[in-house]
């Protein structure tokens, strides 16, 4: 077992606070936030129940929070009222500001404008 395995061992939490395990190595009946979304569920206020850590040269680690799927609850369902809000936001930011049209993408940061009104004089944008 290697020195930076080591480090990154602590089953009981007695270094850590929590359960700490290698990268990769964490037992079954954990899931991070990411994997709960993927599933269809969420943490429900419960705290972080494990971490995984992956040492790293001359940087602190990578860490890697884990919650109980058995504690798990499943996601809220989008009601009407915000699926309108979400499309009302989404349309907000394919809108020109310049000239009002819905460019039919989101507008750049960069640009501030659509594209056509950027860049007036470009035929490519024309056509």
């Amino acid at each position: 077992m290697s020195i930076g395995y080591a480090k990154c061992f602590d089953p009981t939490g007695a270094r850590y606070g929590v359960p700490t395990f290698p990268w990769r190595c964490v037992p079954d009946g954990y899931a991070t936030y990411r994997q709960l979304r993927a599933r269809g569920l969420r943490p429900g206020g419960q705290p972080v129940a494990a971490q995984a850590l992956r040492p790293r040269f001359r940087r602190g680690p990578l860490v890697a929070y884990f919650y109980r799927l058995d504690q798990a609850k499943p996601v809220r369902p989008m009601t009407p009222a915000k699926w309108r809000a979400l499309e009302c936001a989404n349309r907000a930011r394919r809108t020109c500001p310049q000239c009002g049209t819905d460019a039919g993408y989101v507008i750049p940061l960069s640009l501030g404008v659509c594209v056509t009104c950027a860049y007036p004089d470009d035929e490519q944008c024309a056509a």
